[in-house]
């Protein structure tokens, strides 16, 4: 039997006008098209199965996120054109002729590929390691050798990791930091995961505190540490993201959420108070940078001030007796003489090594306090050690070897090409600041104790090879610094 041929039904449009249809014929057999029907290439059959997710679709869309953060991460800085501090320009040269004008040229050329490195940041940090070494020798030599039969037992590691840090920053200063920014949000969450890790069978206590988590080889690892730059890094790429709305208070209000939920992990899951308060302090630092108000900011610090002295002096009152030990240190904060013996132990016997190195101090491994008296002397009470030994003047040195330091954070924020290294630079500055601030004053007694170490001089593994991370970072973002010609 011959097959029917199905003829499309021409429309008189069509006839007027003259044009030709392509003729399509189609068997019997072939099967109706399915609803929904867009084109050749979209054909569907009734069996075809729908086409499932791949995970090659996937990570192209995880692909576009990083892109768009990338983008984010490129905003220019809102601050107004200003003559940088210091600016390094090629020679200027009057248009020449033949080949001493080729040469002119060529050298300017050279001039504007050249790339900026900040050497005078990298010689102080090589200066506090070694001059923190050497103290850290002297501090703990006679306990080491008591306790672990090594004198050299505490500087050997130091040492070790000070060497391993060192080269950790090399190749963290040749990343673009710009990649550190698009994975900003998974290293917060890194963090926050590390420090859940404590309070798992992993966590090691040490000194009746679990903020460590052991690794093979005897060693341990701070997840503390890891949120310091995990906050400079996610805080300041999302006041990137927000632009203008990070001046508002809802952004304001995000953002210092996003910091307290790292500071209070910091606080419950590892039981530093202190480090806590550090990064609950580096969000709120970035937040008053950004910001182009200063007196609400004033206000608040005020207020503040205001509050934290009422509530001291009514704590120290009503909670005399309380057995709760962060109490305690603001008690005998309060009062050290009465708690001498106690409490106050430490700040007293530190005070008394402060006083009897005088100017000039004793001199280098002189000191009587880090024979047994000061406990643990070579972590954040190294400085009173220093300030025995080499008296008043060893701290002057020490001081201005960190002000140096911050100076050239200060002038990397400033010259940053873009709005997201400003303010990374700007936080490691509120960091090491901080640190520093915070540890002077816990050892001359103007704050309670508090486990804060002093940066690249303390010991501790763990601290040491992320500060020198921090500074690998800084070294980046100095590489990325325009050199202006004329």
């Amino acid at each position: 039997m011959r097959s029917r041929t199905v003829r499309p039904i021409k429309r008189r449009e069509e006839k007027k006008t003259g044009t030709k249809k392509r003729k399509t014929n189609f068997g019997d057999t072939q099967p109706l098209r399915t609803a929904g029907y867009r084109g050749r290439g979209d054909s569907f059959s009734d069996t075809r199965p729908m086409r499932p997710v791949s995970i090659r679709s996937g990570y192209e869309g995880y692909q576009r996120t990083l892109d768009r953060r990338r983008q984010v991460l490129r905003t220019p800085k809102p601050l107004p054109d200003s003559r940088p501090e210091r600016k390094i320009r090629p020679a200027k040269t009057r248009s020449r002729g033949g080949l001493t004008g080729l040469m002119a040229e060529m050298r300017d050329r050279t001039a504007e590929k050249e790339q900026y490195f900040d050497f005078d940041l990298l010689l102080v940090i090589v200066f506090l390691m070694c001059f923190g070494l050497v103290m850290l020798y002297s501090t703990s030599a006679y306990e080491a050798q008591a306790d672990f039969g090594n004198d050299m037992y505490y500087f050997s590691k130091q040492a070790l990791i000070g060497v391993a840090g060192f080269v950790g920053m090399f190749i963290v200063s040749k990343i673009d930091y710009h990649i550190y920014g698009a994975f900003a949000l998974e290293i917060y969450i890194f963090s926050m995961i590390m420090m859940a890790l404590v309070q798992t069978p992993l966590g090691v206590t040490v000194n009746g505190a679990r903020r460590w988590i052991g690794l093979p080889g005897n060693t341990t690892i701070q997840p503390a540490e890891i949120t310091k730059i995990a906050v400079i890094l996610f805080i300041s790429y999302e006041l990137c993201r927000l632009g203008k709305k990070a001046y508002t208070m809802e952004g304001i209000i995000r953002v210092l959420a996003l910091g307290a939920v790292a500071s209070g992990g910091v606080l419950f899951l590892t039981d530093n108070l202190s480090t806590a308060i550090i990064v609950m302090a580096i969000t709120c630092i970035l937040i008053f940078v950004i910001h182009p108000k200063t007196k609400p900011f004033l206000a608040i610090v005020g207020i503040g001030a205001a509050v934290a002295a009422v509530g001291i002096a009514v704590l120290s009152v009503t909670v005399a007796n309380s057995e709760n030990f962060r109490l305690q240190r603001i008690i005998s904060w309060l009062n050290p003489e009465a708690t001498a013996d106690t409490g106050s132990f430490q700040v007293m016997q530190g005070l008394y090594a402060i006083g009897s190195g005088g100017f000039f101090g004793k001199g280098l491994g002189n000191s009587t306090q880090k024979l047994g008296v000061i406990p643990e002397a070579q972590n954040d009470m190294i400085l009173v050690i220093i300030c025995e030994e080499l008296g008043v003047f060893g701290v002057i040195v020490i001081l201005v070897l960190f002000g140096i330091l911050l100076y050239r954070l200060m002038f990397i924020a400033k010259n940053a090409p873009d709005l997201y290294g400003s303010l990374i630079a700007t936080g490691i500055f509120a960091h090491i600041a901080l640190q520093v601030i915070l540890n002077i004053a816990v050892v001359t007694g103007m704050l309670p104790t508090t486990g804060i170490t002093l940066p690249f001089i303390s010991y501790g593994g763990t601290a040491i090879l992320f500060l020198l991370a921090e500074m690998g970072i800084a070294l980046g973002i100095s590489r990325k610094i325009r050199l202006e010609g004329e």
